[in-house]
């Protein structure tokens, strides 16, 4: 149990969202509301990183009114980083340096804010601190717009991904559609997703009963077939004039091959991914010979704050909250979940896991979600889908039209370790 009036320690992991900020704003705003047991909330610099060479900024030192701004601001307000620490058999110094710098600025709790690797670094300064007689208690807050968090039925950064790939699929083949007699016959958009398909699986969205729209989805679980791909672009293009393609990252072929492989790596170890969408589009010039458009979503899917969900906002929000909750409640190692209740009408409650079953667990798109010919997605999908996806929540805008989003002071606090760190 941390100590009485401990200080808190809030950072960013990873790929950022357009909601992140507001766990942030959760975690910081529910803090401020216990100051007879929590003192100050320190954020990293740069995520981890900051925690590791003490470069720490003070929260309280931003007015009310900028810390409630993060709710609508995208990206990571304080800055991320994509840095893994090793194992505590490797590079014990990294974790015992976190502790020091823990320990000389009265950090009792704990708050990252990210993936699966994310809660694994939560998980293993929970075990250490103990065994160095230096409690932390370290909460990890659900973050990813891969989906791809256990136990969580969602994870807060993904509906409004999910929103901005439906609508921009469709507005897409709005523009494919008025372009096929005389041109552009096939559209392709690259989405991320290295071994989950649910970000590609929002592009089945993009059709409804009442707007048919002709989309090819090739998703990370089901192996890609040349012959198969063609035959179901030909036939949408014979059907309806037209077709668009809707393609993860992590598609792999037979030999389980990532079809955009480049051979490097990124710093957590994982394949350097990225360009299959030229890949894709090729493979139809060379073998339908239709002329084809393709994009990659890329950042801008994960920072389009403009047309976030309004569910996926108020729950990024949610679980910044009960990140401090269950931290004053005296839990440890856990992460709080959204639990679906129902479709229809939608509704959830918080609920929790312990970081021993989410750190470094990937969950993929249901067999059931998927179509039978590999291509599309099911009812069941769509059900999953939609409430993720509901509602808008937009940002305010200036007289200039343009959204007004906060940049923090972010001021420093003092250091107090002599000793600096190097970063391996």
């Amino acid at each position: 149990m941390a100590k009485k009036m401990a200080n808190a320690f809030y950072a960013q992991s990873g790929g950022v969202t357009a909601v992140i900020n507001a766990s942030a704003c959760g975690v910081i705003e529910t803090a401020r509301k216990h100051k007879d047991k929590i003192g100050k909330v320190y954020a990293g610099r740069n995520g981890i990183i900051g925690a590791l060479t003490e470069d720490l900024i003070d929260t309280s030192k931003e007015s009310a009114r900028a810390i409630a701004a993060l709710r609508y601001t995208p990206s990571g307000a304080f800055g991320s980083c994509r840095y893994k620490l090793k194992g505590l058999d490797v590079n014990r110094a990294e974790y015992e340096r976190l502790i020091e710098v823990f320990e000389a600025h009265n950090i009792g709790y704990f708050f990252y804010n990210g993936g699966g690797d994310s809660a694994d670094t939560c998980l293993k300064i929970s075990q250490l601190s103990k065994s160095m007689g230096y409690p932390i208690q370290a909460i990890h807050v659900p973050k990813t717009v891969d989906n791809d968090l256990p136990i969580t039925d969602n994870c807060p950064g993904f509906g409004s991904v999910a929103k901005y790939i439906a609508v921009s699929t469709r507005e897409a083949s709005f523009d494919v559609a008025s372009m096929c007699k005389t041109s552009t016959k096939v559209f392709v958009l690259e989405v991320m997703g290295r071994h989950a398909g649910w970000i590609a699986a929002a592009g089945g969205m993009a059709s409804t009963e009442d707007c048919e729209i002709p989309v090819v989805i090739l998703f990370p679980e089901v192996t890609f077939s040349k012959a198969k791909f063609l035959k179901a672009v030909k036939d949408n293009v014979k059907k309806f004039g037209y077709c668009s393609v809707v393609v993860s990252e992590g598609v792999r072929d037979r030999s389980g091959r990532f079809l955009a492989d480049q051979g490097l790596k990124d710093a957590f170890g994982h394949a350097q991914l990225g360009g299959v969408a030229p890949v894709i589009a090729n493979m139809i010039r060379d073998g339908l010979g239709y002329k084809y458009h393709w994009a990659v979503a890329d950042y801008l899917q994960r920072a389009a704050r403009h047309i976030a969900s309004k569910s996926d906002v108020e729950q990024a929000y949610a679980m910044g909250k009960a990140a401090v909750e269950l931290a004053l409640k005296g839990e440890n190692s856990v992460m709080p979940t959204v639990v679906r209740k129902s479709n229809k009408p939608y509704k959830w409650t918080i609920g929790k896991a312990r970081l021993s079953r989410v750190a470094n667990v990937e969950k993929m798109m249901p067999k059931g979600f998927i179509s039978k010919d590999g291509f599309g997605i099911t009812k069941k999908c769509r059900d999953y889908l939609e409430p993720l996806m509901r509602g808008e929540d937009y940002p305010p805008y200036g007289k200039d039209g343009m959204p007004k989003y906060v940049q923090l002071k972010k001021v420093a606090v003092k250091k107090r370790l002599e000793k600096p760190f190097k970063l391996k």
